[in-house]
């Protein structure tokens, strides 16, 4: 490469190397004669051949006749009519791309020296090369670029160079490049690799994609004036975008060296948003239990820019030992997910010892999600959480600890297809899984199959809408299929998990229409037809002998039928209540309340064909006598059994809902504000027609609104029964206040509020969906907060989405006139009193909350307080420093099963991740 002068005339160039080295220099030069001496590829003809100066036409007649005798073994490159011409071949041409230069100030060419001078916001472009600076010379004699920056009126240094080719830029003080070899030196060059940053003195640019530096300091601090921390290498080789080679290397902090100290070091480099495989370090500490620890150490694949994975295990010394696998997965426009599989080996004490155990424990997670444009008629989705009942209880990794308190497992996946059409007709099949942790009972479905036709109007018009209880009258297909399977945790996936297996198929075909009555009332009525299908009926038997009830399973097909009716008419009614007044601007305006009061009746038939009965004896103050019991075979079936009882019953309810318009503090709205009193408010009750005692059912309460621009969220319901009971606590045919009482008996209630608030600067600490840490809480299957605390794995990737600062903050505050805090809080209290027991069945209250001292530090804490056992639920605080490029976090569980500490520091970057130190202990173990 070189470079025109304005004038257009061309001069010699003369190549100048940066730098010689004469035995270098030699040894290449022997080596070149060498090579020519024994490649034959690259054999001159010999001269009995070549000296023959012919025209070129019988040069080509000779090389004819050679052909035809044989073939000579020379290159196709040693033909070349040049060899032999005696006009020499055109020369390259001098420029190969366009030359774009400009400066602020002037342009200036010196024809003696031939020199290209250009002074002020100078600016050169050549190719994929643009070097910007305030002073730019250009040496034609030498194919040299030195560009460096000028001093201003202050004396201040201003438009340093910068150096681009290819995307790799460079900021130096100073550089001499040299435009047809593409070496150059550069001086205080400052130069972005990757996330990090390298700061050298001198360096050598060898070609495009080789940089050799020499006493440099690369750092991921973003003050690069003074970095609070930097590693120095002695020697080093960069490859651009590719990797980082040194020699010894040792770490800084704000220019104070530190024992860490490496003989060599290797950095990868590579572009954003792209992942590299490596080693993950392990976290190291002690547990009472069992001895010293290495967790989450192991190594990271990055497969393809589409899936990743992640090969992790635990190590104790007393022999416990845990492996895990995660993988992420997405595919743009078509899915994405991720899958984890945890497994420990947790050994407890010695062996000998009356303590000593050995338990294994597992979890297994799987989430899938389908982009909507992928397949607009077919979707598949998966949310899996399943395992052992106790391993979020025995687990001893810190990624656990925000599942600790969690009491089910439920996990699902479905496929579901659209075939469009009159009618459309939609199929799915799901596969369910549901787990108490406590009491280790499993229910499981598989699978579950759904079909559904849409809804057919027979008597509808072809054109134009529906009118009329005929034109609106249409039917449905559904069925229904389950193979449901009732477990416990000792017999997951084992053989006999399905020995009690049940299946069954439902098919239903309702029958509906809606009208309206006297424009002001919504009529509905409906009929179902239901056939239910199941391949396990019983039979029961009273032995005499034995004095047992006796119940044989049968093993075949079997079915029933069923069908019903009921019809419901409803109204909307709106109520205003007024309250301005005319010449007053009151606050409160107006209040609005819109009820929805319905009846419905329903008529169930009693399948007295589907019941026998066996005789039996039953020993009474009289003596020995015999009765007859009735049951009926289907009480295996998935989908309940035929209704032995003719019920004739009419249900009650009313809905409402209160609003209010207030003046709106913003005096420039000129219309009210509405704000919502009661979102609703509900009371249900019905009454038997065909019962003998006990017609009324009991009066069901609730509602729920949101205060205080919807940050309290208050839900509650009551159950009020109409009947007394009796002095052995069970109901009676008699009305509660005809008993000496009052009208109804509240037999229950409960109420649940949940509060978040936060100050103007603590919005972004409130926001948990993007805290990872939650989200992980979220896929163990707990909450979608952390009022049961956070997971204490400090090296997980929510580090990265919070690396960068806060662009309203200032680095130089160490305090905030304003603190930033948020508060979340959750309250629950149950009152039972079903049988005079008169009791609060639960009561406490759970808070968590974030305050930040400074825009660099943070404390936050979970808790809560059980009001009726009178103790402090499950534990944690938390405090966080934010150390610029690096960050360090203090977790701490005083108290519980699961008490422990937890110390993390280390570099947010994820170049440097593994540059960290944290310690975790538990205390004593309580007896």
């Amino acid at each position: 490469m070189a470079f025109q002068k304005p004038s257009h005339t061309f001069t010699k160039i003369h190549l100048k190397a940066l730098r010689t080295n004469q035995f270098k220099i030699l040894f290449a030069l022997s080596f070149t004669v060498f090579i020519n001496t024994f490649s034959f590829a690259q054999d001159i003809p010999k001269k009995e051949k070549s000296i023959e100066a012919v025209p070129q036409k019988k040069q080509d007649t000779v090389v004819k006749s050679l052909d035809s005798i044989i073939k000579p073994e020379v290159s196709k490159t040693l033909q070349d009519s040049t060899v032999t011409d005696s006009i020499k071949p055109k020369k390259k041409e001098f420029l190969e791309n366009i030359v774009i230069y400009k400066a602020q100030d002037y342009t200036s060419m010196n024809q003696r020296k031939q020199k290209l001078y250009l002074y002020n916001e100078a600016e050169i472009t050549y190719g994929d090369l643009n070097i910007k600076a305030g002073d730019i010379t250009i040496d034609y004699t030498k194919d040299e670029v030195t560009a460096k920056g000028i001093v201003d009126s202050t004396g201040t240094y201003t438009q340093a160079p910068v150096f681009d080719q290819g995307g790799n830029i460079v900021k130096p003080d100073s550089i001499i490049f040299n435009t047809k070899s593409q070496k150059a030196l550069i001086y205080n060059s400052i130069t972005e690799q990757g996330e990090g940053t390298v700061i050298a003195k001198v360096t050598k640019k060898e070609n495009d994609s080789v940089y050799f530096i020499k006493d440099a300091k690369y750092t991921t601090a973003e003050d690069l004036e003074d970095p609070e921390y930097y590693i120095l290498l002695k020697r080093a080789k960069i490859v651009p975008k590719k990797k980082i080679v040194t020699g010894p290397a040792q770490m800084y902090f704000y220019d104070v060296p530190t024992p860490i100290w490496m003989p060599f070091s290797f950095f990868p480099q590579r572009p954003a948003n792209t992942a590299a495989s490596g080693v993950l370090i392990p976290t190291f500490g002690e547990q009472n239990e069992r001895g010293y620890f290495l967790q989450n150490g192991g190594y990271y694949f990055a497969i393809s820019p589409h899936v990743d994975l992640a090969l992790m295990g635990d190590y104790y010394t007393n022999g416990s030992y845990g492996v895990r696998g995660e993988s992420t997965y997405a595919l743009r426009y078509k899915f994405s997910g991720n899958f984890g599989f945890r497994y420990e080996n947790l050994i407890t004490s010695e062996r000998g010892f009356p303590d000593y155990s050995k338990t294994t424990v597992y979890n297994l997670r799987w989430s899938h999600s389908q982009d909507a444009k992928a397949s607009p008629n077919s979707r598949f989705s998966a949310s899996v959480n399943l395992g052992s009942s106790t391993f979020f209880r025995a687990s001893l990794n810190q990624a656990t600890t925000g599942a600790f308190l969690n009491n089910t497992l439920a996990s699902s996946v479905s496929y579901s297809k659209t075939f469009q059409g009159e009618p459309q007709i939609d199929f799915s099949v799901t596969a369910t899984h549901s787990q108490n942790t406590q009491t280790q009972q499993i229910n499981m479905t598989l699978p579950t199959f759904q079909a559904n036709m849409g809804r057919v109007f027979p008597f509808a018009p072809k054109a134009g809408t529906k009118k009329g209880m005929i034109q609106n009258i249409n039917f449905q297909y559904n069925v229904r299929g389950e193979n449901r399977i009732q477990t416990t945790d000792s017999l997951f996936f084992k053989k006999e998990m399905f020995d009690d297996a049940k299946a069954g198929f439902q098919h239903s075909v309702p029958l509906s229409t809606n009208f309206k009555l006297f424009k002001h009332f919504s009529v509905s009525a409906s009929s179902s037809f239901n056939e239910v299908w199941t391949f396990n009926t019983i039979d029961r038997r009273f032995d005499f002998d034995t004095r047992e009830t006796i119940t044989d399973t049968i093993k075949g097909f079997d079915s029933y039928r069923t069908y019903n009716f009921s019809t419901s008419i409803g109204t909307t009614i709106y109520g205003m209540f007024n309250f301005e007044k005319k010449g007053e601007d009151k606050k409160l305006k107006a209040i609005r309340h819109v009820m929805r009061p319905a009846i419905s009746y329903n008529i169930n038939p009693a399948f007295d064909r589907y019941y026998d009965s066996y005789e039996t004896e039953v020993i009474t103050a009289d003596g020995v006598t015999r009765d007859d019991v009735e049951f009926t075979r289907f009480e295996q079936s998935l989908f309940g059994v035929p209704n032995r009882r003719f019920s004739s019953s009419m249900g009650i309810s009313l809905s409402n809902n209160f609003e209010a318009k207030v003046r709106d503090k913003d005096s420039t709205k000129t219309e009210p504000k509405k704000i919502i009193l009661l979102n609703n408010f509900n009371l249900s009750t019905a009454y038997n027609f065909a019962g003998d005692s006990l017609q009324w059912s009991p009066v069901r309460i609730n509602g729920g609104t949101q205060l205080f621009d919807k940050k309290l969220s208050v839900n509650f319901s009551a159950t009020l029964d109409p009947y007394a009971l009796d002095n052995n606590n069970r109901r009676i045919n008699t009305f509660n206040i005809d008993n000496g009482g009052s009208l109804f008996r509240l037999t229950s209630a409960n109420m649940n509020m949940s509060y978040s608030i936060s100050s103007k600067g603590g919005d972004k600490k409130d926001d948990n969906a993007r805290d990872a840490s939650v989200e992980e809480n979220i896929r163990n299957g707990g909450r979608a907060d952390d009022l049961f605390g956070r997971s204490e794995d400090f090296t997980s990737k929510r580090f990265d989405a919070n690396a960068k600062k806060d662009e309203d903050k200032e680095d130089d505050k160490f305090y905030n006139f304003k603190v930033p805090w948020s508060l979340r809080l959750a309250y629950a209290v149950n009152y039972s009193n079903q049988r005079r027991n008169n009791e609060i069945a639960s009561h406490s209250l759970m808070f968590s909350g974030d305050i930040e001292l400074s825009p660099k530090w943070s404390v936050g804490g979970s808790s809560g307080y059980d009001f009726k056992d009178h103790g402090f639920t499950f534990t944690q605080l938390r405090f966080e420093r934010d150390l610029l490029s690096w960050r360090m976090n203090f977790s701490w569980v005083p108290f519980s099963s699961r008490s422990s500490w937890n110390f993390f520091i280390g570099i947010k970057s994820n170049i440097l991740k593994d540059l960290k130190y944290e310690q975790r202990r538990q205390p004593d173990q309580t007896l």
